[in-house]
């Protein structure tokens, strides 16, 4: 990104209006971002409760993220109970199992959300494992968005890259989000002025 907007910065002080650009994030990045922003209690991402919460909790670690057929799949391994604390032994449901999330993204409103989300466990089924598929699914139909405009941004007009030339980003736009075998493509208009 920051090589992006050395170029742009060099053609002057005018308006630099850009096609549609060509945003490529390869999946091991896009792993890699998850993990660093998501996954961030020693390898977990705790979707319910806390590493406190012994017989209460619930937690996904080692994700993996590749595209298939058009949509984005994480991999994750899923860990959690849901029981009661009767004199020091949780009694009640637990299971640990690999849990495939399957969707489609899109840009709306600024940030980059999901659609169309299916959320299973090849090889495992039962009462738990169903419920919980249900509860991840309902989950990431709500509250997963990423603030994309705002980060691409912030990115643009860093002024730590290039001290010296205010920017200013307008008409920022994403018509278009694709996964292909090996990247998220996203593509991206803006109009970008340097002063």
């Amino acid at each position: 990104m920051r090589r992006i907007v050395c170029l742009v910065l060099l053609f002057g002080g005018a308006a630099f209006s850009a096609a549609a650009t060509e945003l490529r994030i390869q999946f091991g990045a896009l792993e890699r971002m998850l993990t660093e922003q998501a996954f961030t209690q020693e390898g977990r991402r705790y979707v319910h409760g806390s590493k406190a919460t012994k017989c209460n909790f619930a937690y996904l670690e080692k994700p993996e993220v590749r595209g298939e057929g058009g949509l984005l799949r994480m991999k994750a391994r899923f860990t959690g109970r849901s029981a009661l604390n009767v004199v020091g032994q949780c009694v009640g449901l637990g299971d640990a199992f690999d849990m495939v999330i399957t969707a489609l993204p899109l840009y709306q409103n600024g940030a980059i959300g999901l659609q169309q989300i299916r959320v299973t466990s090849p090889g495992k089924s039962g009462y738990y494992v169903r419920k919980v598929c249900e509860a991840m699914q309902a989950s990431l139909a709500k509250g997963f968005t990423y603030p994309l405009s705002d980060a691409l941004q912030h990115a643009l007009v860093d002024p730590g890259m290039l001290p010296g030339y205010k920017r200013e980003v307008h008409k920022f736009s994403v018509p278009d989000v694709r996964v292909t075998d090996d990247a998220l493509v996203l593509h991206v208009e803006f109009e970008l002025t340097v002063k």
